[in-house]
């Protein structure tokens, strides 16, 4: 199972307990959010955590150009 998969599944499963205790996406999101920026702080720099998180962003519109296929 590749990783995408395993984040996938669990990150479905933890929705739905938490749509269960009465929680919505957002709060899980964010929560799920906070937990990754911790793993990756474990791992990496501040600064390359930060560009992570700031790429992600700059690609976060599904139907945009990702920024390294823009003019």
């Amino acid at each position: 199972m590749s990783a995408t998969a395993i984040a996938r599944k669990h990150f479905d499963a933890a929705l739905a307990d938490a749509q269960a205790q009465g929680y919505d996406v957002d709060a899980l999101a964010r929560a799920m959010l906070s937990r990754v920026v911790t793993a990756f702080l474990g791992v990496r720099d501040v600064k390359d955590v930060q560009a992570e998180l700031i790429a992600a962003a700059e690609n976060a519109d599904p139907d945009g150009d990702h920024v390294f296929m823009r003019p």
